[in-house]
């Protein structure tokens, strides 16, 4: 859905080395995409360097334009094998796995990171400066450890480090951007060289655009509740059509308590018949029927 308000580039859920080698189809079926949504990146996460070269070739081979080694995952499953954030343990072994990626493939290869494992472990600027010189072309920095998860504001200034850290290589930053005032703001304090968006289109995906008008000097108006509704249609729409129906109503449910995180009084009646949902046909006709701007 955010593809259709033109970000400077998507990507794709992250997928995982190992499924990815031995052909998962469930891996490849997270990789689909649309050509109309270039330019779009994927993420590989997995911490066994040697997967490395052949999972980003298989990247390459797909058609993405570029891959992202995703070292910002903050979750037990994912970081058990020091996969994910848990590779911020190991920062020599990402500079390691970079290399492979590198070497393997002619797209460009980039890291997500974030700025440490724990408050008392920062390595942000270290982790900067081994994927720059292993060749990376760019890097994402979220601003929280993997010990905060996602709870807690993102410290900046992790961010600007990293930023003084880099002697060319871009860098994004990442965490809390919800608007496109926050977006000036994370320009403005760290010095980045692009933002990251993630948590903050859940629910909005016309977020980057807000931001790009923003930029471009143009008023930013907020949504209207109708306005909303239209979007979270549309984008119920792509998921009915490319979902079976038992999914696409897991899906339902998922991304309505996103588009219906703010409202009026009616909005809780909204959320109790989205999650309660058995019948897509059935709760898409209730609402259309509905005025969101009364809700």
């Amino acid at each position: 859905m955010t593809s259709r308000y033109r970000p400077g580039m998507i990507f794709c859920e992250m997928v995982k080395m190992d499924a990815l080698i031995r052909h998962d189809p469930n891996t490849y079926r997270i990789l689909d995409y649309d050509g109309s949504m270039h330019p779009i990146g994927a993420q590989l996460v997995g911490s066994k360097s040697k997967l490395a070269g052949p999972c980003a070739k298989i990247i390459e081979e797909l058609g993405f334009d570029l891959v992202d080694l995703n070292c910002g995952c903050p979750v037990d499953k994912v970081t058990k094998d020091n996969s994910g954030s848990g590779l911020l343990r190991h920062p020599e072994l990402i500079g390691e796995i970079l290399s492979n990626m590198i070497a393997a493939v002619k797209i460009p290869v980039t890291v997500k990171i974030r700025a440490g494992w724990d408050k008392d472990s920062i390595n942000g600027p270290l982790v900067t400066e081994i994927a720059e010189k292993a060749g990376a072309k760019a890097i994402f920095v979220h601003g929280r450890t993997r010990e905060q998860g996602y709870e807690g504001p993102a410290n900046w200034d992790y961010i600007t480090e990293c930023k003084k850290a880099a002697k060319a290589m871009p860098v994004f930053g990442n965490g809390d951007v919800i608007d496109h005032l926050s977006a000036e703001r994370m320009f403005a304090q760290t010095g980045c060289d692009g933002v990251l968006l993630s948590r903050g289109t859940f629910g909005a995906p016309w977020l980057v655009e807000d931001i790009i008008r923003h930029f471009h000097g143009e008023i930013v108006q907020a949504r209207t509740g109708n306005e909303v509704r239209e979007v979270f249609l549309e984008h119920l729409d792509q998921i009915v059509a490319y979902q079976p129906e038992r999914k696409a109503l897991l899906d339902l449910r998922r991304i309505g308590s996103w588009y219906l995180k703010k409202g009026g009084s009616g909005v809780k009646k909204l959320k109790e018949m989205v999650a309660k949902a058995d019948n897509l046909q059935e709760v898409t006709a209730t609402l259309k029927g509905i005025d969101w701007e009364e809700s």
